[in-house]
């Protein structure tokens, strides 16, 4: 895939990963569709990606999404690629967490990120091109403790892209679960403790993590190279993530379901 050119819509995109994407997809000749909840901090990023449209909304908000949705698509005349990246972590044990913090994290890291998606993919298949991208994490992969409800989230926004990836495997959209270790964010910083408050302090692990731009390039050249799975991480990490790595046959193998009328066949039989 050749990015210029091309419109790519960001989730989370005022800082960490979403931030990172959106610099180096522009850097690469896209233009940008800069989405979060903070206008200000998206205004920061944007002044480093040329020409570009800020659509600033709780991911939450359906209602605001549709709007924003519609504007994304009208910009340049259509979407071409869209990262479904905003996302909100966990420190804390299972056992002191309450479930408002399970309501909480899968609203933003999971429902959110599908709602975005769903309203997305009708446009790329009638188009006959298109690429997603779902930000999920190695805690996606294996679970990790103290993060019950991150891994629910990215456990489940994984299996929501494995099961489209199948589904629109013959309308030219591409689909790419992308699995980050420790990336140096403020993703720790900004996790949800055991009653929903804000942790306020981060990891050495995250501190000491691939670099944010580096975790992009990384993202975006493995994109362009079709994989499928994207796996981006150093160390116990990687081979935790690499572990549980789907066999490429298998994502061949529901395709090759789906090109010879599986879905048909069960629609049929309702």
């Amino acid at each position: 895939m050749d990015y210029s050119g091309k419109v790519a819509w960001i989730t989370g995109a005022s800082s960490g990963i979403g931030a990172a994407l959106a610099r180096e997809l522009a850097a690469r000749g896209a233009q940008v569709v800069l989405s979060g909840r903070d206008g200000a901090r998206l205004e920061e990023v944007a002044a480093d990606c040329g020409e570009s449209l800020i659509l600033a909304f709780d991911v939450r908000d359906e209602a605001a999404l549709a709007d924003a949705t519609a504007k994304a698509c009208r910009w340049k005349g259509g979407v071409d690629i869209a990262f479904a990246n905003a996302g909100i972590s966990q420190r804390s044990r299972a056992l002191k967490t309450t479930m408002q913090v399970y309501r909480d994290i899968i609203a933003v890291d999971l429902l959110a990120q599908i709602a975005f998606t769903q309203g997305l993919i009708g446009h790329m298949a009638e188009r006959g091109s298109g690429a997603l991208g779902f930000i999920s994490s190695i805690a996606g992969k294996v679970g990790v403790p103290m993060r019950t409800a991150y891994c629910a989230a990215k456990f489940g926004l994984a299996g929501y892209a494995d099961a489209l990836r199948g589904e629109l495997s013959q309308t030219g959209v591409t689909v790419h679960t992308i699995y980050p270790g420790s990336v140096a964010t403020n993703v720790s910083r900004n996790a949800l403790t055991a009653e929903g408050g804000v942790r306020g302090k981060s990891d050495p692990a995250i501190d000491n993590g691939i670099p944010a731009g580096v975790a992009a390039r990384e993202m975006l050249d493995a994109i362009a190279a079709g994989t499928r799975e994207i796996i981006v991480a150093e160390g116990g990490e990687k081979a935790m993530g690499e572990a549980r790595r789907t066999p490429e046959a298998l994502f061949d193998q529901v395709a090759d379901m789906v090109a010879k009328g599986y879905m048909e066949k069960l629609e049929a039989a309702e």
